[in-house]
């Protein structure tokens, strides 16, 4: 991967039309009131607009960018139970094993709830069911790796495989891993198509979208809120902010409770079919056991990888990350020697300080937020549970 000019933008973009996130009217056509306003077009901010629509409330969203200007149109697409940080053994200490094996079956759900709606809604985002392998990037992380697989199969059934570093040139095309884990149950999708697919299917539930447009200045009024957006005032009998990652200090109660980080991708550009084929011989989606992990994948045509991880500046420097990302890309995968850059991008995702999302109301605000890097299934499930909590649904 010499040395070349790249794009600085989400390889996924290329893929879009050219309307697939337009904004319904402009600011001037805002309403004055609206029973529900929603502050931030992102996953968990549509499905939240697209439920509350489709049980008859007339819905604002609203976005400092455009819709799916953040994360949701950036990230990785790879899917899984995005299980809580702490693991098992730390759930129990903190919760009880009751409430730890309810949060760890929650995690199995969103995974559950995001393929089952994605099919039902017939929404065309490439998904990808083929698993993915976690490769052990040290010795001892490999049987960590299992111990803590067997423990969650008990708990919640979850399925996996063991694969030695012998047997791991059949998973990932590298020997840079001593041997991983494959779970059967993961998979991946083209991230912004999904986030287009949602914005069309709240459009035709009369969901109205205003971007840039940022929401501000949220006060009681009465029985509901009235607030700014985009510097012309509305009235809504109920609030959502949904801001995650792009929490702005125009929002400060939030912004103080979201640690921002940036995660930064490269994707290469279209490579032979021998060399495509053995970096995951069996599709699947790839990730590895370090602290600041790494996540990889291919395209949906299988001809590009996708590499991602973690950038150390909040800073958008793709002058730093992408150079950062290829050489680690090189060292895992050392066939893509002659092969260059041709996107790179970044996105900022919203940490929590318990590393668990937060769902609830602060003063009457309703809010959804802090999916700690996992945010696919996470923002859509609990997307759609913070729009039933305001519809008063006992689920």
């Amino acid at each position: 991967m010499a040395d070349a000019s790249y794009k600085a933008q989400p390889f996924w973009w290329d893929d879009l039309r050219p309307d697939a996130f337009r904004s319904t009217a402009g600011i001037e056509d805002l309403p004055g009131r609206c029973d529900v306003l929603i502050a931030g077009a992102g996953y968990s901010g549509m499905t939240a607009a697209l439920t509350l629509a489709r049980a008859g409330r007339s819905v604002v969203v609203a976005d400092a960018n455009r819709i799916a200007f953040g994360c949701s149109a950036r990230n990785g697409g790879l899917i899984g139970p995005s299980f809580h940080k702490l693991g098992l053994s730390g759930l129990r200490a903190a919760y009880g094993a009751a409430k730890a094996r309810d949060i760890l079956r929650e995690s199995m759900d969103t995974l559950a709830y995001l393929r089952e709606f994605i099919r039902s809604e017939k929404i065309d985002c490439d998904l990808n069911d083929g698993g993915r392998f976690r490769g052990a990037v040290r010795r001892e992380h490999y049987d960590s790796m299992a111990r803590e697989a067997e423990a969650l199969q008990g708990e919640v059934g979850l399925r996996f495989e063991t694969v030695s570093k012998a047997d791991q040139r059949s998973e990932c095309g590298s020997d840079y891993f001593h041997g991983g884990i494959v779970y059967p149950d993961d998979g991946y999708l083209q991230p912004a198509k999904y986030a287009a697919g949602l914005a069309e299917r709240a459009r035709q539930a009369g969901v109205r979208f205003f971007a840039p447009a940022p929401v501000s200045d949220i006060r009681r009024n009465g029985r509901g809120f009235s607030a700014r957006v985009g510097g012309r005032q509305i009235d809504a009998e109920q609030v959502l902010v949904a801001t995650n990652g792009y929490t702005g200090k125009e929002l400060p109660f939030f912004r103080r409770r979201i640690i921002p980080a940036r995660s930064a991708i490269i994707a290469t550009e279209e490579l032979p079919g021998d060399v495509a084929a053995s970096l995951s011989p069996k599709g699947r989606g790839l990730g590895d056991s370090s602290r600041l992990l790494v996540y990889m994948r291919m395209s949906s045509d299988n001809r590009r990888l996708i590499f991602g991880g973690r950038n150390f500046k909040l800073e958008d420097r793709p002058d730093i990350y992408v150079p950062d990302l290829r050489r680690l890309a090189l060292r895992i995968f050392p066939q893509l020697g002659n092969f260059r850059v041709s996107h790179g991008w970044s996105g900022t995702v919203g940490f929590t300080f318990d590393y668990a999302p937060h769902i609830g109301q602060h003063d009457g605000v309703h809010y959804v937020m802090g999916f700690c890097g996992s945010g696919v299934g996470r923002a859509s499930y609990y997307g759609r549970m913070a729009a039933l909590q305001m519809a008063g649904d006992p689920a």
